[in-house]
């Protein structure tokens, strides 16, 4: 696939030092240069692109102000000198983080990041198609893979207890870590890859298994401390999924 880009610095260097990286990523198509976040605003609003490289310190209209005011569907690699950026621009979902000076290596990988992102984008929004008719029922999975900090680990179902979601990504959290694994993907691709006799989601934002409830308490699942809602359009098929209908 081709991901159309934009670079946005307000050093002429920076912007040629990118540029001259994305010619040699055969996947990205550049669209636009731009030196200050005024006139990137107006130049994507006529021709919007799918990534922006974005740099952070800027005059007048900075790096953060202007993620707020771009398409939701333009992803960003944030660019900047200033490591105590990094928490805001997670805070704005951006994909990646890249600090200057930066690196063919930093910014190659960066760009993989990208492209798996907007591969799990286009799958989840592929149809599925039924199997035929006579086709015998498959066996369920044991496990699924999950793409983690640039690794691909493997998941066994049994020790998945619930999954959230925050907006791009995914949390699993399992019975075999303190801590959620937490992975690039939307809630619908990932419902995908789960076994629908076991999994269920019970609200935008949450995926339960089955056989992880122990208790549910005014129209809310309680695992130890962590309290998960039960939406109310979920709260039919909850129901019907727990009574095995």
């Amino acid at each position: 696939m081709i991901i159309k880009c934009a670079i946005v610095d307000d050093e002429p260097l920076a912007v040629n030092l990118l540029a001259s990286y994305v010619e040699k990523i055969p996947f990205l198509e550049l669209c636009g240069k731009y030196n200050n976040a005024t006139d990137a605003l107006h130049g994507i609003g006529e021709q919007p692109v799918d990534l922006l490289f974005l740099d952070i310190q800027m005059p007048e209209l900075n790096g953060l102000e202007l993620s707020k005011m771009i398409p939701e569907n333009t992803r960003i690699v944030f660019t900047t000198a200033f490591d105590r950026y990094a928490v805001d621009g997670f805070r704005v979902n951006a994909l990646d983080y890249l600090l200057k000076p930066i690196s063919y290596a930093d910014f190659m990988e960066a760009c993989n990041k990208a492209l798996q992102w907007f591969q799990l984008v286009q799958q989840s929004e592929q149809p599925v198609t039924a199997p035929p008719a006579a086709a015998a029922p498959a066996e369920e999975p044991r496990s699924i893979f999950v793409k983690s900090e640039y690794k691909l680990l493997q998941i066994n179902l049994d020790d998945i207890r619930y999954i959230e979601g925050l907006k791009d990504y995914v949390k699993i959290y399992t019975e075999q870590s303190p801590h959620p694994i937490l992975s690039l993907m939307n809630m619908k691709a990932i419902e995908q890859m789960l076994p629908a006799s076991r999994f269920i989601r019970v609200h935008r934002s949450f995926i339960v298994q089955k056989s992880k409830i122990r208790e549910i308490e005014r129209n809310r699942i309680v695992f130890g401390d962590v309290y998960i809602p039960i939406g109310d359009s979920y709260k039919q098929a909850f129901q019907d999924f727990i009574n095995n209908k």
